[in-house]
């Protein structure tokens, strides 16, 4: 009967994968534009700031996002014309009381990134910033300055194998599995959420390494931990293959269930689910060697980078993708035409692509899902008609699959089934979204392109 069950969520999460592809291949396809600015904001609407800083000292092959090679002569210049950018959304009006900084590795210039929460406090209504960083950095000389300023911390691990972050060529810049343990448990209670970012599903990770992981997690007193699915866009899927292998969806089903029954299962479990792939810890943990911690209750967890809750948002930096008003806008991945487009008075937007009414509520059917909840009154007030009006195919596709555990006239939530299909379809979504990255860097320059993806010199 496991097997049957199986085979079935396999086949139904192929169909969906199928049919995602062909929407996001066709929404997300922008075009040229002319515009300089983006939108005014809209009165009475939150809005979160995203910020990219898009330097690393090691590029990983599985990344699509928007990075490059570190320089401190490119980052410095770079750092001061996103402090401008920033600058233009205050005159255009816009107020945020949350913030985000995603890379590459936005802590790469500390006293940079500093400089730049620091104006964002004094230019905006800032009350949480969230950001990411790598496990080199978890140490006094970043965390000191991090603390107070940053409320949510987020620190990508990947994974606790050896093995497996030599092959990510990971292990030498960022340290040993007993390293970055030991790094994780000694940042504890410095924010209010201290977020691990995982990975699930590498070709050489087994089921006894994924365990490991697991332990490793429970041991280490983290608030909050995001198990991401492999993901393969395009543009890495070569150099993917190389380091890791190649990807196989056929186990991530299986993969998935372990991990949501480690970590949120039985009489007693430690976490809960924060979104589909997101856990947040239930239970007070004393991590080894450390005074007694309370776990951050979940209001406090980390607002992930992919938007749950927070439908609009403005991007500012090479790379950043700002979603306003139905449109998609991309800002340019080139550094030198960045720089020139600051330098010019003008953003540094470069593509824009539309939404329709039925792809904004597709969006919407997604990300609220991916949340574990769609509220359906909002959903009325905003379009004017019903779930199943809006999107009777998807809609049809989820309640037959069993994927609704509850649906009712206030809301949607999802039973495990459903959970798991959502991060199959945010996967694939995702998958989609790092296609409009590889639009973008079609463009670059050679030398920019060679940055990329060539030594990286």
């Amino acid at each position: 009967m496991d097997d049957q069950k199986g085979n079935h969520t396999m086949l139904t999460e192929r169909l969906m994968s199928t049919v995602v592809r062909g929407i996001t291949g066709r929404y997300l396809n922008f075009k040229p534009t002319a515009q300089v600015m983006l939108p005014p904001p809209n009165t009475g609407r939150r809005y979160m700031l995203y910020l990219h800083i898009p330097f690393c000292e090691s590029l990983c092959p599985y990344c699509s996002f928007n990075r490059f090679p570190f320089s401190e002569a490119r980052a410095v210049p770079y750092f001061e014309d996103l402090r401008a950018e920033m600058r233009m959304l205050k005159n255009l009006g816009y107020d945020f009381a949350s913030l985000y900084i995603g890379g590459g590795t936005p802590t790469v210039m500390i006293d940079e990134l500093c400089a730049t929460i620091d104006l964002a406090r004094a230019l905006f209504s800032i009350e949480e910033v969230s950001g990411e960083t790598n496990p080199n950095h978890l140490i006094p000389l970043y965390l000191d300055k991090l603390e107070g300023r940053v409320q949510r911390l987020s620190v990508g691990v990947q994974s606790f194998d050896d093995g497996l972050l030599r092959q990510m060529d990971r292990y030498e810049k960022y340290g040993s599995a007993k390293q970055i343990f030991e790094r994780i448990v000694t940042a504890q209670g410095r924010f209010k959420s201290l977020n691990v970012d995982m990975i699930f599903n590498f070709p050489s990770q087994t089921e006894d390494m994924l365990s490991r992981d697991l332990t490793r997690i429970l041991e280490s007193g983290a608030s909050q931990t995001t198990f991401y699915p492999l993901m393969a866009s395009p543009a890495v899927e070569q150099s993917l293959a190389r380091t890791v292998g190649k990807v196989d969806y056929g186990r991530e089903a299986r993969y998935y269930d372990v991990i949501s029954e480690v970590l949120t299962g039985g009489e007693n479990p430690a976490f809960s689910f924060g979104s589909a792939w997101t856990f947040n810890a239930r239970i007070a943990k004393t991590p080894p060697q450390t005074a007694s911690i309370t776990a951050a209750p979940p209001d406090d967890a980390m607002i992930d980078e992919y938007i749950v809750d927070y439908e609009e948002y403005p991007a500012i930096g090479s790379g950043g993708l700002s979603f306003l008003e139905g449109s998609l806008y991309v800002n340019t991945f080139s550094l030198r035409e960045y720089a020139a487009k600051i330098a010019a008075g003008t953003m540094s937007l470069m593509g824009k692509t539309t939404f329709s009414k039925r792809d904004r509520m597709r969006y919407r059917f997604m990300m609220q899902l991916f949340g574990l909840r769609l509220d359906k009154r909002q959903w009325r007030r905003d379009f004017g008609c019903t779930v199943l009006a809006g999107v009777p195919a998807e809609y049809a596709f989820f309640k037959t699959a069993g994927a609704f555990a509850t649906d009712d006239e206030n809301a949607i939530t999802l039973t495990p089934k459903g959970r798991y299909l959502l991060v199959a379809l945010m996967r694939q979504f995702f998958i989609g979204v790092n296609g409009v990255r590889d639009l973008a860097r079609a463009v670059l320059p050679e030398d920019e392109r060679e940055l990329i993806f060539g030594e990286g010199v």
